[in-house]
């Protein structure tokens, strides 16, 4: 399931950017342009708000930011959950 709503977000990114460059017209690429920005502004306040969540992941600081600007909570709620299970 995860990986099917990471896709999602992916296919959305997508989508945007194909609407950006001309390749998607009509009302689904305007749609699409505010879906990705809406995703990646509440994903951004992620980062801002969240930032302990954010830094659980093992790989640099820097990629675990890019990634939950991509994904969100789909990234750092695995890793939160898996902490949480340590202790």
């Amino acid at each position: 399931m995860l990986l099917i709503l990471k896709a999602a977000c992916l296919a959305i990114y997508g989508l945007a950017l194909a609407s950006l460059a001309g390749r998607l017209t009509g009302g689904l690429a305007h749609a699409m342009e505010i879906v990705a920005v809406v995703l990646l502004l509440t994903h951004a306040l992620e980062v801002v708000f969240l930032p302990s969540k954010v830094r659980l992941y093992r790989g640099s600081l820097a990629l675990s930011m890019l990634l939950t600007l991509l994904f969100g909570m789909l990234h750092w709620m695995p890793l939160a959950r898996a902490q949480a299970g340590k202790k």
